[in-house]
């Protein structure tokens, strides 16, 4: 039997889809939509992933940007993508969609001859399929000749080899005919071809998935009992049945003439947001413990909860749990009913799914205002040139290499930002310079400004800070920090807070640390912290030891230069390499404020700036790397 490489590899559909933004209304009336990956395996992919499985999808999308934002999307999510087909011909899927009421979500597809529905033969390579412990084939693939054909190559493929065959139903009637293209949300129309088309496939399962309705589809009849019966007549296969807000059903040996008599798992009584993809990550949930062995009570408890995540929440694939959030609910359960709105586990599905890690940044920092204007002088019109040429500079030490990047500016750096490399960090600042009590630059609103920035880019905030300033200054800069945060979750968007507490009073081994400590308890929990140089690795052990006791999930630390020399820096960094939760450097003035002088004093030329602000970011780089 060849390695097993994969435990599961899905087959069929994946689009893009877009999700209303505005709840409770017609499809009709939505003003603006949210993105993410979509389709039954495709989203089983991504679910199974999340939970710790090793995972791939088998589909075409389209050689377009759609396409690639799908392959790239589960590229990030840990989802294995060898399988995946660009097709120059065809167009990605696409899906629109709404929240209308309780358990209503109209949905428009997007498919006349789509890239997965392009799927055949061809595409279903042997060693792919046998490498994987299991297989997942979906009903919608078994509606046209060639797509079919490729889900039963590979089906022949996988029991040749030993491997599992799991069948999720998955029986959308608009997808196969039988129902108008403004009834996507139809779940059941009755039809003998389309039972003559899933019934054969029973057979070769060893795991099948539906509702209701789907087990009716896939037997014929139309009673569920009878359904049930008839399945189990032709297939030795695990069955499970799908029942909504009350949970499922397994049956792993005759059928029962009461149908409660089946296996059961817990229940998890919760509102119910949005009932669509709450199948594909109930499948994740039920995969996870039945390919890991589990008992069927286990998965089907695991499947009930994966399910409940996604029903309390607005997107499909984006909203599944990982698996420590879904341990942490199972362990702890959740004092909301509407799960999107408990922080706790809101902050571990953030912070577990994350787009991106950054185990080291090293950062060019120039998102100064107030600095380079008094620099310039009258000759504010060159900053935004200025910037330009330091983004050239770390462009040009990173020299492609990730673990680089800049803090880049709304007010001078449009052109540097347009400019910076694609897989730098981007940080932007919102603060308002100077200000104690914090202000945001521009606009106290900061959610209209953040929904403009790119996905990737880190919201900064700059925030002077001290344990012993007066306890009425403490609350208003920590209800300023919770809007910055609140507002930076809200649109997606990681924050970093910087605290700077030696221009507000004294500071010793446990000042940053008891600073820290105050706004964890304000309930902030950002993705990174950037820190002064502290005095000695004892401080850096208390700042490590507060991180780790409120948020061992934070990214962690960067640290700040405030213009110090670069002896100096180097003191800093050395203290700061014993700590646990310090990834790296945001250093800005001690790298361009000499340039930036004899730039605009005229006596440095485009191609000297970039030269020194290059060799100081290098040695910098490289005093922190020793």
């Amino acid at each position: 039997m060849p390695e097993d490489k994969l435990d599961v590899i899905t087959i069929g559909r994946a689009s893009v889809d877009l999700y209303g933004q505005q709840i409770g209304s017609r499809l009709e009336d939505i003003g603006s939509f949210a993105k993410s990956v979509g389709g039954c395996p495709t989203n089983i992919s991504v679910g199974t992933a999340r939970l710790g499985l090793k995972s791939a999808l088998i589909t075409r999308v389209g050689a377009e940007q759609m396409g690639r934002f799908i392959i790239e999307q589960l590229q990030r999510e840990g989802v294995e993508t060898a399988g995946i087909v660009s097709d120059p011909d065809r167009l990605t899927a696409l899906v629109l969609l709404a929240v209308e009421a309780e358990g209503v979500s109209p949905m428009i597809f997007y498919r006349t001859d789509c890239a997965d529905m392009a799927l055949n033969e061809a595409d279903i390579d042997e060693a792919f399929i046998a490498s994987a412990r299991s297989i997942v084939v979906t009903g919608t693939h078994f509606s046209k000749p060639h797509s079919e054909a490729a889900q039963l190559k590979a089906i022949r493929i996988a029991k040749a080899n030993g491997r599992k065959v799991v069948f999720d139903i998955d029986y959308r009637p608009n997808l196969w005919g039988l129902a108008g293209h403004a009834a996507g949300f139809e779940r059941y129309v009755k039809s003998d071809y389309v039972t003559g088309k899933l019934k054969p496939i029973l057979k070769d399962c060893d795991l099948i998935v539906g509702t209701e309705e789907e087990v009716l589809i896939a037997a014929g009849g139309s009673d569920l009992v009878g359904a049930l019966k008839a399945i189990r007549a032709v297939s030795e296969a695990t069955i499970v049945l799908k029942r909504g807000a009350m949970g499922c059903i397994v049956y792993d040996g005759p059928i029962p003439d009461d149908l409660e008599d089946g296996i059961v798992g817990q229940g998890f009584p919760i509102e119910i947001y949005n009932v669509l993809g709450a199948g594909d990550a109930f499948m994740s949930g039920f995969l996870r413990g039945w390919l890991k062995g589990e008992p069927h009570a286990t998965s089907a408890t695991w499947a009930n909860a994966c399910g409940a995540f996604a029903v309390s929440r607005l997107l499909c694939a984006p909203e599944y749990p990982s698996w420590a959030e879904l341990t942490h609910f199972l362990e702890k359960g959740s004092s909301e009913r509407a799960l999107r709105k408990d922080v706790v586990l809101n902050h571990i599905h953030w912070a577990t799914t994350r787009r991106k890690a950054w185990p080291k940044l090293t950062a060019f920092a120039i998102d100064h205002r107030k600095q380079l204007e008094d620099i310039a002088g009258d000759q504010l019109g060159r900053i935004p040139a200025f910037k330009v040429l330091a983004v050239k500079a770390a462009s040009e030490v990173a020299a492609g290499r990730d673990g680089f990047g800049m803090l880049l500016d709304d007010k001078y750096g449009r052109d540097a930002l347009f400019a910076a490399p694609k897989n730098f960090w981007i940080g932007r600042p919102i603060e308002l310079p100077g200000s104690r009590p914090l202000q945001f630059e521009f606009s106290q609103d900061l959610g209209s400004r953040l929904i403009e920035w790119p996905v990737d880019h880190c919201v900064k905030v700059l925030c002077f800070y001290h344990p012993d300033d007066p306890a009425e200054l403490k609350t208003e800069q920590a209800e300023k920090l919770t809007a910055a945060y609140e507002g930076a979750r809200k649109v997606g968007r990681d924050i970093l807070i910087e605290i700077i507490a030696s221009k507000a009073g004294p500071v010793d081994d446990t000042t940053v640390a008891h600073a820290l400590g105050e706004l964890y308890a304000a309930g902030l929990k950002p993705d990174w912290w950037k820190l002064e140089a502290q005095p000695s690795a004892a401080a850096w052990e208390k700042i490590d030891q507060v991180i780790e006791a409120n948020d061992p999930l934070c990214r962690g630390v960067v640290l700040l230069g405030l213009e110090a020399p670069e002896a100096e820096l180097a003191r800093g960094f050395a203290a700061a390499k014993g700590s646990r939760t310090v990834r790296g450097f945001a250093v800005g003035r001690t790298l361009f404020a000499d340039a930036a002088k004899a730039w605009f004093a005229g006596k440095m030329s485009d191609e000297a700036a970039v030269a020194d602000m290059a060799a100081r970011f290098r040695r910098l780089v490289g005093i922190w790397e020793q």
